[in-house]
């Protein structure tokens, strides 16, 4: 026995190569910079170093860049934002319709359209395992990320609204942001939000407990490292399973109904296209 155990020690696979910071901001380079500072990691989303754009190639990235900055253990301390005065308000409408042409595979627009929908905010939620911050540097889609981080911080100029309902000929709001507001602000608040493409400013939001502070442009990002760094001076462990109960709730949320959400929204988006496909069936007769 000694021996075997001996000869399996001898025999020990390495551990798997983890992108390092140096590796993935080169893979992220054309959507994120990257500035990491004694554990805490700074991600800004970007265009050529302008206002992000929303792709579905910017869909993509977010759900891999979450797993990945997630798997590296130099990362004590997340900060999200985003380049200029917008959070993401410009969208790349080419690259949805790319999708909805009739080259593109049903395979393809599953993956665009429901396995990253679903990983943009279930790989934030369960693949990051260390103290989040987002700031907020102005108003846009896809806010629900920085409405899952712990701390969320956002300048006066900040707007929150969802405009799937209200966009003609109307759109069902299945990518999270909905379901985040059912969550933090009740049923009724969230309906009304929803239906009437409702808009709050950042002092309601920081009234109704959706954003923690209203932070001046100018001091947004020192103040998301002073968090930061106040989060450091607190060991390792503690940091992280601080963050581990922080994410539960979110979590049950998802597992519970994110799926349905993100259905939904896709099915609405299919329906007027999609024969029911019903004729091309077997038939109990045919067999």
């Amino acid at each position: 026995m000694a021996d075997r155990l001996s000869s399996m020690v001898e025999t020990r696979r390495q551990r798997v190569h983890m992108p390092t910071l140096e590796e993935y901001s080169e893979r992220f380079k054309e959507f994120f910079k990257f500035e990491r500072r004694n554990g805490i990691l700074q991600i800004t989303m970007h265009y050529d170093n302008e206002d992000p754009i929303w792709s579905y190639e910017m869909h993509h990235a977010c759900a891999e860049l979450f797993t990945t900055v997630g798997h590296d253990k130099e990362n004590e301390v997340i900060i999200l934002t985003s380049t200029g005065k917008n959070w993401i308000a410009k969208m790349d409408i080419g690259s949805f319709r790319r999708y909805d042409t009739d080259e593109v595979t049903n395979d393809d627009r599953f993956d665009v359209q429901i396995y990253d929908t679903m990983k943009v905010v279930e790989n934030l939620v369960f693949d990051i395992e260390v103290p989040t911050i987002a700031a907020f540097n102005g108003s846009g889609v896809h806010w629900e990320m920085g409405m899952l981080m712990d701390i969320t911080l956002a300048v006066p100029e900040f707007k929150l609204r969802d405009n799937h309902f209200t966009m003609p000929p109307g759109h069902v709001g299945g990518d999270g942001m909905y379901m985040l507001t059912q969550e933090l602000l009740g049923q009724k608040r969230a309906n009304y939000f929803e239906f009437l493409g409702h808009e709050w400013n950042a002092q309601e939001c920081l009234d109704m407990g959706i954003i923690n502070e209203i932070v001046p442009r100018e001091k947004l990002l020192d103040r998301a490292w002073e968090i930061a760094e106040g989060f450091m001076k607190v060991n390792r462990t503690c940091r992280r399973l601080q963050h581990m109960l922080a994410m539960r709730p979110w979590q049950r949320l998802l597992v519970n109904d994110f799926k349905t959400h993100v259905l939904a929204e896709m099915y609405n988006k299919a329906h007027e296209k999609a024969p029911s496909g019903f004729d091309k069936m077997r038939t109990y007769e045919e067999e």
